[in-house]
């Protein structure tokens, strides 16, 4: 039924507003016979009288005021979708709905926000913290137009750049038998206890990766969602970790540079392949890319 009065509902409003049809299709400039058969095709597919008919003027029933009520809500709806759509693809005052690691939230988008909006000052972010993984699903629902992540995602339905690599450092208690070190190789730690971000995140996936790479599987104590939480087990001598470097240096733990096999985790920009993009996100994506090995501040 929907799919059938849609196309109907602005000529039905237009109608009821002037109360004449001739003055009705002058107003929208569409022939009045075509108007005239929609008003009457209207009325059979909803099995209801909406006017009272008085030679070239009409007036409305009483279920045609009260379908006027109802397509006059639903049209102003439509009219701000349409204003909403437009206003968020305007190239000056647009929005960018843009998705990234939350170790990358406390400084490293700031900084990029900071200087895109230096050469587009009113161009508007909906921005969204989150897990790799998860990204990439809101990215593929069309709820996010670009995502930092990590790993570099290799998928059909997905476009993605690397734009720079991270460190990561083996995160050890202040007390800790290896903290007078400066560097370490990761098999050295195959005895402790790590705490890691949960499955499904990318960066515990490289921590088995690494781990593996240097020849054991890391005995976890506690799973986590957030790298500074995970900073904090450690802290607390609850285990140790392989964590990006923090945004502000956290007290209670040393940061020691891990020498064999390389630690290390790509960071890449993704979108949805085959989508257009709107003029503030083509600037945005493009800005991005210009940050290629320059993306993390040193």
């Amino acid at each position: 039924m929907s799919r059938l009065l849609a196309p109907r509902l602005a000529h039905f409003a237009g109608v009821a507003r002037t109360e004449h049809v001739t003055r009705a299709a002058q107003e929208m400039q569409v022939p009045q016979s075509t108007l005239s058969r929609a008003m009457v095709r209207l009325e059979q597919d909803l099995g209801v009288d909406l006017f009272a008919r008085h030679g070239r003027t009409v007036s409305l029933t009483p279920a045609g005021h009260t379908f006027l009520a109802s397509v006059e809500r639903a049209l102003a709806e439509i009219e701000r979708a349409a204003d909403e759509v437009r206003a968020d693809a305007d190239p000056a005052t647009g929005k960018v709905a843009f998705g990234f690691l939350h170790t990358m939230g406390a400084e490293t988008v700031p900084g990029l926000l900071h200087a895109f909006r230096a050469d587009h000052p009113r161009i508007r972010f909906s921005l969204v913290q989150n897990y790799g993984e998860a990204m990439l699903e809101r990215l593929r629902a069309g709820e996010l137009d670009l995502c930092l992540t990590s790993p570099v995602p290799d998928a059909p339905d997905l476009v993605a750049r690397r734009l720079d690599e991270q460190k990561l450092r083996l995160v050890v208690p202040l007390d800790h038998r290896l903290a007078g070190r400066r560097r370490i190789r990761l098999a050295e730690a195959a005895d402790e206890t790590f705490v890691t971000l949960e499955p499904g995140y990318g960066l515990r996936r490289i921590t088995d990766d690494l781990c593996a790479q240097a020849g054991f599987r890391p005995r976890i104590a506690f799973e986590g969602e957030e790298a500074e939480t995970l900073r904090g087990l450690v802290a607390a001598g609850l285990g140790v970790a392989l964590l990006p470097p923090p945004a502000f240096p956290r007290p209670g733990v040393v940061e020691l540079t891990v020498t064999a096999p390389k630690a290390a985790r790509e960071i890449g920009v993704a979108w949805l392949a085959g989508r257009p993009d709107t003029p503030p996100v083509t600037a945005f994506k493009k800005f991005l890319l210009s940050k290629r090995g320059n993306l993390l501040p040193t």
